[in-house]
């Protein structure tokens, strides 16, 4: 299933270039209080939904994508959790650019570790991105993102991709400077995850995916996922040694070589395999 929110929170399956909305089925959640429990209530109950989903697809109004308005469809991830300098020809630009690096060794994972982006910086493309700071350079990032389904801490590496819901396109926009990562990373509008989510079952293997970037037209980023230095089942483990992972956490996990800057006006078209496209606006603050 490819299922997207949209509008005003409602919920619906991707057919073609429609959108048939599944929004009734929303009643079948659980009611929740105070205090609410870790996670997305969503994808928690995904798998137990997804017949009522399929169900209401056939029934429910149909309206063109692009006459929609795309939010991200994890509405509540409890972490968004990045993987920074995950593809080596990445590293080697990083390095080579002062004005990504400023100064610092550009090291991988092994190093760094993981980090957090803050949930507040999670957009839809509907939503576009904010060019905050206008004295200082904002470069695109674009990766394939996973959606947890199944929770847990120390997940094994055999059981790692069972724990996935399914996979987004994510854009991990950044302000270049000397700050933590975490804050230069989480502004408002700098975690666009969309246009939907594409479940694991729909999406299958991960480990060899093309994906490109475009602005304006013109391609800044294209690369493919076999060349992730942390592949996607070692990020999982990572994440999840340190971490206890929660239904609708969002892990992005690295972007390629190719980022460059942005500004208020710009486009940007990303586009992956087994997921499609979306297009993200620049605007001013």
């Amino acid at each position: 299933m490819k299922i997207a929110r949209f509008d005003d929170d409602r919920l619906g399956l991707v057919v073609g270039d429609e959108i048939a909305e599944v929004t009734s089925v929303l009643e079948k959640l659980p009611a929740v209080h105070w205090p609410v429990p870790r996670g997305d209530l969503l994808i928690r109950h995904l798998a137990e939904l997804a017949p009522a989903m399929r169900d209401a697809a056939g029934e429910g109004q149909r309206l063109k994508i692009g006459d929609v308005h795309l939010h991200s469809p994890v509405a509540n991830p409890g972490k968004i959790i990045a993987a920074p300098v995950n593809y080596l020809k990445h590293q080697a630009e990083a390095r080579a650019d002062t004005e990504i690096n400023y100064g610092s060794d550009v090291k991988t994972i092994d190093h760094y570790g993981l980090f957090i982006k803050a949930s507040s910086a999670l957009a839809g493309p509907g939503d576009g991105v904010v060019a905050w700071l206008n004295d200082r350079r904002i470069d695109h990032e674009v990766e394939l993102c996973v959606v947890i389904g199944e929770g847990g801490r120390n997940i094994s590496r055999d059981d790692a991709l069972a724990h996935v819901a399914g996979y987004t396109i994510g854009l991990d926009m950044s302000i270049r400077g000397t700050e933590d990562r975490s804050y230069r990373k989480s502004f408002d509008t700098f975690a666009v995850v969309g246009p939907w989510l594409v479940t694991a079952d729909e999406f299958g293997d991960p480990s060899e995916v093309d994906f490109e970037l475009r602005v304006n037209g013109e391609v800044r980023q294209k690369a493919n996922t076999r060349d992730l230095i942390f592949d996607i089942p070692k990020l999982i483990v990572r994440a999840s040694n340190a971490f206890t992972l929660d239904p609708g956490d969002i892990i992005m996990t690295g972007t390629p070589e190719g980022v460059g800057p942005v500004k208020p006006g710009d486009v940007m078209d990303c586009e992956i395999d087994g997921i499609g496209a979306m297009q993200v606006q620049v605007r001013g603050a």
